[in-house]
């Protein structure tokens, strides 16, 4: 149906996944389809230096070249050398490159040294009334911080790649909605997430890396107000 819709030119707008590339079938049935412009999402995963590296990004290159159109690529953590490198695997190594500082003004980076790191979550959770995430290492701690939470009056929910997918989109969609205030999650959950009234991002553990670090802790404070990530 949606492929119909793209051919009949009532689709304007297509989200794709890079793992679509690889079947022949949308891959031949676009070269048959006026292209105007590919925007490549998250484009740290296109470089074997990113943080989250994909090999099915390397497919959009020889997508791109069945084009003669614009092509735009987006991510909030490249370092000098994933930059270079997305030019280069986009085939693209003239495109102009467009930066911003990578400090947020209203967000506050903050380390605490703490024993028990779940009463700390919940102490913070009080203060901070507002929508919030809460990172942690693995699938485990997801479900304990999750009712350690929910014990303490506070609403939680928790989200992992172990759950079924209607389950993992019931409960992003509850977050999103503010049906429930906290989401206790592992790194499986936040991509394409743009939620503005996110006002602390806690991670109850290191990520694997800054730019990790730095793509999870910038869901904080989108709406401008005052935000603060809390390791």
């Amino acid at each position: 149906k949606v492929l119909n819709n793209c051919a009949s030119g009532h689709t304007q707008l297509l989200y794709v996944s890079p793992e679509r590339l690889a079947s022949n079938r949308f891959f031949f049935f676009f070269k048959t389809l006026p292209v105007s412009m590919i925007a490549v999402d998250e484009a740290h995963c296109i470089s074997q230096w990113g943080y989250d590296f994909r090999p099915a990004y390397l497919k959009i290159n020889e997508f791109r070249s069945l084009f003669n159109c614009p092509i735009l690529a987006l991510t909030a953590t490249a370092t000098d050398e994933v930059q270079l490198d997305i030019l280069k695997q986009l085939g693209i190594p003239t495109a102009k490159i467009f930066k911003s500082s990578f400090k947020r003004e209203n967000l506050s980076l903050v380390v605490r040294e703490q024993e028990n790191k779940s009463s700390e979550i919940v102490h913070i959770l009080k203060k901070l009334k507002t929508s919030a995430l809460v990172y942690v290492r693995n699938r485990r701690q997801t479900v304990e911080i999750c009712n350690d939470l929910q014990r303490e009056g506070i609403s939680a929910g928790f989200y992992h790649a172990g759950l079924p997918v209607e389950s993992r989109n019931e409960r992003q969609k509850s977050w999103i909605e503010n049906k429930i205030r906290v989401m206790v999650c592992t790194n499986a959950f936040g991509m394409g997430v743009d939620k503005s009234d996110v006002s602390v991002v806690i991670h109850a553990d290191l990520p694997n890396s800054l730019e990790e670090y730095f793509q999870e802790v910038g869901r904080a404070g989108r709406n401008g107000s005052k935000a603060y990530g809390v390791l």
